[in-house]
């Protein structure tokens, strides 16, 4: 699949079929998020990739559709980095690209993550100095949402607002 068709397609997945991603897929999809830009290339980031389902099932409490999923990618930032946030973030729009690529489906977990985080990176291992930005669960997907977007010329501006 190429670029823009991955970006047209891609959506939230919440549901997937229980199937194991190949450990191949799953590094790929790390490796995107590893490339993505950071300031002043600091690569703030570390991603830790998890498929044991008892780790899964302790995970699920941020959300309980995750129990399905095939992987929980912990996507794991340096605050001490300036542009952290903007780092992680980049670094997971590249792999839910990737996951979308490769066929499967993900959703960004982060606004259930952040109340969770000391019991995550305890269950993690997660250093004291890191943070828990976001669980990216990703599976073979078991829905096909068609969310529509807003047109372009809805909101493209030139020049001025």
């Amino acid at each position: 699949m190429d670029l823009f068709e991955a970006i047209r397609t891609r959506r939230s997945i919440r549901r997937y079929t229980g199937d194991p991603i190949p450990r191949e897929d799953l590094e790929a999809i790390v490796d995107a998020g590893r490339l993505a830009p950071s300031g002043h290339n600091e690569q703030p980031w570390d991603f830790i990739v998890v498929t044991d389902r008892a780790m899964i099932s302790q995970l699920k409490v941020a959300a309980p559709w995750m129990d399905k999923a095939g992987a929980i990618i912990a996507v794991v930032l340096d605050p001490s980095s300036r542009w952290w946030l903007e780092d992680g973030s980049a670094a997971i729009e590249n792999m839910l690209l990737a996951v979308t690529a490769l066929g499967y489906g993900a959703c960004w977990l982060e606004g259930y993550t952040l109340p969770l985080e000391t019991k995550f990176k305890q269950l993690l291992g997660v250093p004291e100095n890191k943070r828990l930005l976001t669980l990216v669960p990703v599976g073979v997907p078991a829905e096909a949402p068609e969310k529509e977007k807003k047109p372009l010329e809805e909101v493209l501006h030139w020049e001025k607002f």
